[in-house]
């Protein structure tokens, strides 16, 4: 049995004298107002009740001041003596410890110091802590221990909560904007037989009951065309997916993700889409479009500029990409100019496409501030993108890019599945050649296509980058509630 610390042994004591009173666990309490309502309220009102944790006590004699917390807001609770009663005072004033939760019905009133109050006329108690939290001053500052223990740290950290209400406000104020453009939310299967929907390396697993290797989802992109296919002109979801890569201050390997297809639009018409979507959300979460990175302020307003990936790619390395246009050409300029990829793969094994890609990441995306769309991907960099009809070389393909993070991809769709299956082809031979982030054959989606498509343009966000550019986050396990992490030897406690 693990050992106990003095104030966790004395907390047990405690809990015992309560179940000689009540249940210290009771089923359920009434409440009237949130902690945040019952702030707003004018002086005077009566009979409301809330509840909450107690983060804060100060007792005293026959009058004792505590504030209770929740997500949104915290508020001040007075306790007299001669309103609850001298039993239930002395109840209070014995077994009551910071941490535990409580409700109260009584009179909202403003004290001397400015601080809305209410005025207990009854209490009762909804759950015993028996761990204490840190020390009140300080809280929880330590941020590997924030990321194992990010309960506490909510309820320590004013900063930490914020953060998170803007994530949910986010997501609901996303969910709000595309319902109110006719998109239905769908949902699409986490476990594939084919790791596709997006090039990158997956996670692989096996099915017991049907005795078969199985996929993570890297995207839920070709199930998503699927619904355009059966009749779903406008869909999208809210997908955790997986990518079995590097893990760094942008990028994990199970993150949250958002997809959008609409039937008839090609990639522009999401560029102006997407644009008139993020200002709108911004605006009603933040109130203003003007958003802290770091040490400069990224306005994001008015249109956003667009660049391709050539023009880009020249500016910051003075390489053409048009001129080194194949992977030996490319890897060997690469080389000859002393440019340090960082791939995970050995970039001799990785396809033209993926090799443009890191180049442009090593040498370009940190100069970019933004917002900025960037345009004109390699062919083999986006097999599921409809190729540009003026250069077969390039897609129809944008991404946005704010403060050199990769926040949005998006393309007009390859509907053609005679082309899809020989750019599948292409991938599977990159595969057997090394490329781990090329994709799979799938002869499932292939045939999905055969019904035929739509003219479909679709796009993909990362939530948790999203929220880490909006809230200035350093690290993206900052926006993330539960992060995955690599167990502590020993106690874990």
């Amino acid at each position: 049995m693990r050992e106990l610390s003095e104030q966790e042994i004395v907390r047990r004591e405690k809990l015992n004298e309560i179940r000689k009173t009540c249940n210290p666990y009771p089923e359920r309490y009434e409440v009237t107002h949130s902690l945040k309502e019952a702030s707003l309220l004018p002086d005077g009102t009566n009979n409301v009740s809330v509840a909450g944790r107690i983060v804060f006590m100060r007792k005293m004699g026959k009058m004792s001041f505590l504030k209770l917390r929740d997500i949104e807001s915290d508020l001040q609770i007075s306790i007299k003596v001669d309103l609850v009663g001298e039993d239930k005072y002395e109840f209070f004033k014995s077994n009551i410890d910071i941490g535990d939760f409580i409700g109260a019905t009584g009179e909202i009133f403003t004290t001397h110091t400015g601080e809305k109050t209410l005025r207990a006329a009854s209490f009762e108690f909804l759950g015993k802590a028996l761990k204490p939290l840190p020390e009140k001053f300080h809280g929880l500052t330590d941020v590997e221990l924030c990321y194992r223990n990010r309960y506490v740290d909510m309820i320590m950290n004013e900063d930490t909560r914020k953060r998170f209400l803007i994530r949910m406000n986010f997501i609901k104020e996303l969910r709000k904007f595309l319902d109110s453009k006719g998109y239905y939310e769908v949902e699409t299967p986490i476990l594939n037989n084919k790791a596709s929907g997006a090039v990158a390396k997956p996670f692989k697993s096996h099915h017991n009951a049907l005795d078969m290797d199985v996929y993570l989802r890297i995207a839920p992109e070709t199930y998503m065309k699927r619904s355009i296919i059966a009749g779903i002109p406008k869909v999208y979801e809210i997908a955790r997916c997986f990518r079995n890569e590097g893990i760094d201050a942008t990028h994990l390997q199970d993150f949250t993700m958002i997809e959008a297809y609409q039937a008839y639009y090609n990639y522009e018409d999401n560029m102006k889409f997407i644009r008139e979507m993020l200002q709108t959300i911004i605006k009603n979460v933040f109130g203003t479009l003007n958003i802290q990175v770091g040490d400069k302020i990224v306005d994001l307003s008015g249109e956003w500029p667009r660049i391709s990936f050539r023009e880009l790619i020249i500016k910051y390395s003075n390489i053409d990409i048009k001129e080194y246009n194949t992977k030996d050409k490319l890897l060997s300029k690469i080389k000859e100019d002393n440019i340090e990829l960082d791939s995970d793969t050995p970039i001799e094994n990785l396809g033209y496409g993926n090799l443009v890609d890191y180049l442009y990441k090593k040498v370009a995306r940190p100069h970019m501030i933004g917002p900025v769309y960037l345009t004109e991907h390699p062919l083999s960099l986006s097999p599921l993108a409809r190729s540009n009809d003026n250069n077969k070389e390039i897609t129809d393909r944008f991404q946005l890019v704010i403060n050199g993070a990769e926040i949005l991809n998006g393309y007009s769709e390859l509907v053609d599945p005679i082309e899809q299956e020989n750019r599948f082809l292409e991938q599977a031979k990159l595969k057997a050649g090394g490329d781990e982030e090329a994709m799979d054959m799938d002869y499932d989606y292939i045939s999905a296509m055969e019904y035929g498509m739509p003219p479909i343009s679709g796009w993909g966000m990362g939530v948790d980058r999203m929220i880490q550019l909006l809230t200035n986050s350093d690290n993206i396990k900052d926006v993330v509630m539960y992060p995955l992490m690599k167990p502590l030897s020993g106690n874990e406690n």
